[in-house]
Order: C-alpha cells, then sequence, then structure tokens
C-alpha cells in the first residue's frame, strides 16, 4: 500500500511527477502499463528513497515514520544477501 501511495503522492502534483518521469524515462502515456511489472513499486520507493526532500514530504503527508518507506521496499523486493 505505500507503494501505491507513493505513486499517488507523486501523482498529485505536476511538478513531482515530471520529475520522476523524466529521471525514470517513462511517459504518462506509459505509467499504468510499467506500474502493472512488478519491479516498479519497488523502483518507485528507491526514487523516494533517493530524494531526502521528497522522502520527508512524503512520509509527513501519509503520517508515516520514514523507515517504513525503506521497509516497505524491502517488503517488496529483498535485498540480495551475497
Amino acid at each position: 500500500m505505500i507503494g501505491v501511495a507513493g505513486l499517488s503522492w507523486l501523482a498529485a502534483e505536476p511538478e513531482r511527477i515530471g520529475r520522476f518521469l523524466a529521471i525514470t524515462g517513462l511517459g504518462p502515456e506509459n505509467v499504468r502499463a510499467a506500474a502493472r511489472d512488478p519491479s516498479f513499486l519497488p523502483a518507485l520507493l528507491d526514487y523516494l528513497l533517493a530524494n531526502e526532500a521528497d522522502l520527508v514530504a512524503f512520509a509527513s503527508e501519509m503520517n508515516l515514520d520514514p523507515a517504513r518507506v525503506r521497509m516497505a521496499r524491502d517488503v517488496l523486493a529483498p535485498p540480495v544477501v551475497l
């Protein structure tokens, strides 16, 4: 649910979603198709985790501890242990 909330949060502001689309190379026309890929939500959470300002703003708006975003990301795609 945190991953879906992250996408909704990004989409709520044109500047936020525009920056996400520019960095990922996605376009508005293919976000829905990309969102069906199992790697999409972990990548979206990686995007939020990589930008502290966005992470803090998202977590604050969702009333979450930012560490929960990391935990959600790891549930969706567990880190590889070598």
